[in-house]
């Protein structure tokens, strides 16, 4: 796919890009430049505050005492 850079640097993304990667008004995206002299296109992850509501609240409440050892449960079975 080709696309123009405009007299200020810009360019337009192509639509099937964009809906690969899921890009929408307002996203942001990284240029990478490989050492072969391509360019890599990655998209900005988001910030944490928008990953907020994903995961449900639990069932009930875990002290971090609890969750200490829950970790060191599973530290010590991976070894």
């Amino acid at each position: 796919m080709q696309t123009t850079i405009t007299s200020k640097g810009q360019v337009t993304v192509p639509k099937p890009i964009r809906d690969k990667l899921h890009l929408g008004p307002g996203d942001k995206i990284d240029f990478m430049l490989e050492e072969d002299g391509g360019v890599r296109v990655v998209p900005v992850t988001a910030s944490v505050t928008q990953l907020k509501g994903m995961v449900p609240q639990p069932e009930f409440p875990v002290s971090l005492a609890e969750m200490d050892e829950a970790i060191a449960r599973s530290a010590t079975r991976k070894r």
